[in-house]
C-alpha cells in the first residue's frame, strides 16, 4: 500500500470534515501558544523595565540624597543600567532628570566641617 492509498483510505474512513477540524484545532492551538508567548515576552520586558527603574531610583536616593557624591565606579554602573533602561523605554522625562542629576554628582565626598 503506497502513501496515496493510505491517505485515500484515511479520508474515506474518517472523512474530510473530521480531518479539517483536527487541522484547524491544531492551528488554533499554535496561535494560542504564540499569543501566550507574546504576552510572556511583554510581561518580561515590563518586569525588566521596573527592575532597572527601581535600581536607578535606589542608587539615586543612596548617593544623591544620603551621601552627596558618587564614586566613578558607581556612576559607571548607573550609566550601564541607564543605557539598558533607555533602550527598552525610550524617552522618559522623570528618569532622564534623575540620570542627569546623578551624573552631575561629584566623584569624591564633600569635606566635613
Amino acid at each position: 500500500m503506497n502513501f496515496y492509498q493510505i491517505i485515500s483510505l484515511a479520508l474515506s474512513l474518517v472523512g474530510f470534515p473530521t480531518l479539517f477540524s483536527i487541522f484547524i484545532t491544531y492551528r488554533n492551538k499554535n496561535r494560542s501558544e504564540r499569543e501566550k508567548d507574546r504576552e510572556r515576552a511583554e510581561a518580561t520586558e515590563m518586569g525588566i523595565k521596573a527592575l532597572l527603574r527601581a535600581e536607578m531610583i535606589k542608587d539615586y536616593n543612596k548617593w544623591h540624597e544620603d551621601r552627596g557624591f558618587a564614586p566613578i565606579w558607581v556612576k559607571d554602573n548607573f550609566e550601564n543600567v541607564w543605557k539598558q533602561y533607555e533602550s527598552l523605554v525610550g524617552e522618559n522625562g522623570v528618569m532622564e532628570d534623575i540620570h542627569d542629576k546623578f551624573m552631575a554628582l561629584p566623584t569624591i565626598p564633600p569635606k566635613k566641617k
